[in-house]
């Protein structure tokens, strides 16, 4: 599993669908400032990531969650891999939106999900769960088993692994900001001072300055 996850986050450095610039950060949509930026659709365009991306979410499947009768892919960075996933396993697939659609029948879980079904949840990427989480409750409303949610890469954020805790939902990952920090070191890719940076950044990323 640890050389997995190491696989993965080589991966996502290669198409630098990971940045890393502690010198210039990134904004995201919260507001907070970030040394680092993730995109995990990239993954798609190449064809020796995405089936090795589809092949490791199966296998933890079919490991952890041999009852799954179901796979749900969260709108929009998930649906593509999660789609993959389940022609992959031979499971019905749904996803979920990020809200109720506001005309037609007003889903938000889109294609069908029975009652008491078993499902898993597939994410691309993890940061406060938030979105995942409300993914999760989306799909318990209409009254599905969520036996958990893997994603391909976490920032493992405190908030992220609490909120989780409380939902009563497992959190696996692909791969996660620890390993993918060290690879990069590793690589020569970021100095020991960046390193240190992108450690402090990720323990309070909600107050980060980086002029300091």
């Amino acid at each position: 599993m640890k050389e997995k996850r190491i696989q993965v986050a080589d991966y996502l450095l290669q198409i630098k669908a990971i940045k890393l610039d502690p010198a210039n950060p990134f904004t995201w949509a919260s507001g907070w400032k970030s040394p680092i930026y993730c995109d995990n659709r990239k993954t798609l365009s190449y064809p020796e990531i995405r089936s090795y991306l589809q092949a490791y979410f199966c296998d933890i499947i079919r490991e952890k969650y041999p009852h799954a009768e179901g796979i749900a892919g969260v709108a929009t960075g998930a649906i593509a891999i999660g789609a993959l996933v389940a022609d992959k396993l031979g499971l019905p697939f749904a996803y979920v939106r990020s809200k109720a659609k506001g005309h037609g029948l007003g889903n938000q879980v889109e294609g069908v999900v029975e009652p008491g079904q078993k499902m898993v949840v597939i994410e691309d990427l993890i940061s406060t769960g938030g979105s995942s989480l409300d993914a999760v409750h989306a799909l318990r409303e209409v009254h599905g088993e969520v036996l958990g949610l893997v994603a391909i890469f976490s920032y493992e954020f405190s908030v992220s692994r609490k909120g989780f805790d409380q939902a009563g939902c497992e959190l696996m990952t692909l791969s996660d900001y620890s390993t993918l920090i060290s690879r990069a070191q590793d690589q020569g890719l970021i100095t020991p001072e960046q390193t240190e940076t992108l450690k402090r950044w990720r323990q309070d990323p909600a107050t980060w300055n980086p002029t300091k």
